[in-house]
């Protein structure tokens, strides 16, 4: 149970919410850059409507929010810490990969698309986007009823919730080698026999290296929380914060940053046109078979 001292907390029968002093600096430095490049995510998707970004949006606003949280347990330091701020950097910061994730699986189906490739996939293009994606929801409510279960107080509850976070990191990493793998399968095939389209617009390509690159680093960060949090409450890597900071906000923002400069407005507009080009013929053809009846 909580050891609670004047309706706060740091202490859970020895355990302490942070093993060392969070930095009131980096908390802050992480919130302005977050922040700003949430900022220019959210212009760009209203200004090119990529709708498929609301994702990867809102994971940037959690990521912006959680390190608010960890700013206000900073301003607590030393202690005693109370449950809110803890509870909030902790779950918005570990759930958010996720939602850019989401974002990252609609955008490769939507490359498909735009350049007819769905030939040189290993299965149907509306498939893949679902599979992942309803992948990487699993991941998500993992992740996230692990992360509330934590904050609970009570023992077994906090021992079910870190399995529940090592899940759905397990969940989201099988699932992120599996989209590699199928991007990387796709790109490779359109390579060998591209299409008439892939070759209108050859910086499809450019897209794919962003996918590839931002996948990697969430990958990469996942793979350190799975290590974290099978480390345990006194591991290594929970007792030293500049791993929350090198190996996930830094590779977060980094991956954050890579789509902001490989934002797929362009692709969203070359499906929208390719969709309001094919509406515009299916209007001709029915009118043209209209006037034929006509003057029949």
């Amino acid at each position: 149970m909580l050891v609670t001292r004047d309706d706060s907390s740091s202490v859970l029968n020895g355990f302490e919410y942070y093993h060392y002093l969070p930095s009131m600096g980096a908390a802050v430095l992480f919130i302005i850059l977050f922040g700003l490049v949430t900022s220019l995510h959210l212009f760009q998707m209203i200004r090119s409507r990529t709708w498929f970004m609301i994702p990867f949006v809102i994971g940037g606003i959690f990521e912006t929010i959680g390190y608010i949280g960890r700013a206000v347990s900073a301003s607590q330091s030393p202690g005693p810490y109370t449950l809110g701020p803890y509870i909030i950097q902790n779950i918005l910061a570990l759930v958010s990969p996720a939602l850019f994730a989401a974002s990252i699986y609609m955008e490769l189906g939507r490359i498909v698309l735009m350049i007819h490739g769905d030939k040189a996939l290993f299965l149907r293009r509306t498939w893949l986007t679902k599979i992942f994606v309803s992948g990487d929801i699993f991941s998500f409510l993992m992740q996230g009823a692990g992360g509330g279960l934590m904050g609970t107080g009570d023992i077994s509850s906090i021992d079910m919730g870190q399995k529940l976070v090592v899940g759905g990191l397990f969940v989201q990493v099988v699932f992120f080698g599996l989209f590699v793998i199928a991007a990387a399968l796709f790109h490779v095939r359109m390579r060998k026999m591209p299409t008439e389209r892939s070759e209108e617009l050859p910086w499809w390509t450019r897209h794919m290296m962003s996918l590839y690159v931002v996948s990697m680093l969430i990958f990469g960060r996942s793979i350190v929380r799975v290590v974290e949090y099978l480390q345990g409450f006194n591991g290594y890597i929970m007792g030293h914060e500049a791993f929350i900071y090198v190996f996930d906000a830094m590779l977060m923002f980094i991956a954050v940053s890579v789509m902001a400069y490989f934002h797929p407005g362009d692709v969203a507009k070359e499906v929208r046109a390719a969709k309001g080009g094919r509406v515009e013929n299916e209007s001709h053809d029915k009118e043209a078979t209209s006037m034929d009846r006509r003057g029949t």
